[in-house]
């Protein structure tokens, strides 16, 4: 498919299949990887626009949630990506909006203790924006809109983006965008 065949057939909802793992920049006592559960909610929009809505659970099950984390903003197509015929590099750019929701007291907690400056007491269920602030648990700079390195790729009927690395850095640079496919969603 062409690109513009790609952005097309993009557009609408998807969602995980299942709750996912991904290795974490966080590290146990031991010094591996903490893994960290989420699922994901996107939402293609057209005109290059994006929502994206994260909840990350402390189990691999999602029977605990955390956190939920939405974002909304553009995508910049990069040109072809070498993992499989019909990707694409996609930069995604969170330039609307990015919110983030405790939905467990702990991690609220957490929260009012790392990331006070410049918010209210983070309350469970209670969205925050994050958006053009920073926010140290996430590494967010004030004034520089979050986006990551990453890939699309369309097969089958689902939504394949790239698979984390496998050492926790995330898709922070065009050196760190991925060279391998991830779970993938499907449509909703």
């Amino acid at each position: 498919m062409s690109i513009e065949q790609i952005r097309q057939a993009l557009r609408g909802e998807w969602s995980s299949i299942a709750p996912e793992i991904r290795p974490s920049a966080t590290k146990n006592p031991d010094g591996s990887l903490k893994p960290f559960y989420l699922s994901r909610d996107f939402k293609a929009l057209g005109d290059d626009r994006f929502e994206l809505t994260i909840v990350n659970s402390a189990d691999p099950y999602g029977k605990v949630p955390l956190a939920r984390i939405h974002l909304r903003g553009h995508m910049k197509w990069q040109g072809e990506h070498p993992i499989a015929p019909g990707a694409y590099k996609v930069d995604f750019i969170a330039d609307e909006d990015y919110q983030v929701t405790p939905l467990a007291a702990p991690f609220a907690d957490v929260l009012d203790r790392v990331a006070s400056a410049g918010y209210a007491k983070w309350e469970v269920n209670v969205p925050q924006k994050i958006f053009g602030k920073a926010f140290a648990p996430f590494g967010l700079v004030e004034g520089r809109h979050f986006m990551e390195y990453d890939l699309v790729y369309l097969s089958h009927g689902m939504l394949f983006w790239g698979a984390r690395n496998v050492d926790g850095r995330g898709f922070d640079t065009e050196a760190n965008r991925p060279t391998n496919l991830q779970i993938p969603l499907v449509r909703r």
